[in-house]
């Protein structure tokens, strides 16, 4: 009896969902992908010069022995899925770039955007925090007193 390769599988392909998303091409589009990594079980990862966005949440459907619970009635894209490309065989991921924080992000971009920029202004896609200002005010004897800082005043 031939045992099948679901009979030992974890189910990867079915605790994750990765789709193709714009190719950042200035700060904007950066921003945008920095926000999706603000978000808990989110990846994103350049493969072959194309981006993508890694869900990393389980099939509602998928049971306790990595089977699937609607096998019979299951979504086309499981049904074309094909074990020659399982993930189970292992090996690394065919990903060139793999970003899990909006910070890894940041410096990426920064240093992608200010490479065309030479002699210019550099890009940061985070603005720096305001600085603390004093704010002066006089006692009744009218002695300048200074109070603590006052972020934005």
């Amino acid at each position: 009896m031939t045992q099948s390769l679901c009979d030992v599988c974890a189910g990867l392909c079915c605790r994750y969902f990765a789709l193709p998303i714009d190719n950042p091409d200035n700060a904007k589009d950066y921003d945008h992908i920095r926000w999706y990594l603000c978000h808990e079980n989110v990846v994103v990862f350049i493969e072959k010069k194309q981006w993508y966005i890694g869900i990393l949440n389980r099939c509602k459907h998928l049971q306790a022995d990595n089977r699937c619970g609607i096998y019979e009635i299951r979504p086309r894209v499981c049904r074309s899925y094909s074990t020659d490309n399982c993930d189970y065989h292992g090996g690394e991921y065919d990903f060139d770039v793999l970003f899990t924080s909006a910070e890894q992000l940041r410096t990426y971009a920064e240093e992608k955007l200010n490479a065309r920029r030479k002699g210019k202004r550099r890009i940061t896609l985070v603005p720096k925090p305001p600085r603390p200002r004093l704010r002066r005010r006089r006692s009744s004897s009218g002695r300048q007193l200074l109070s603590l800082p006052v972020l934005g005043a």
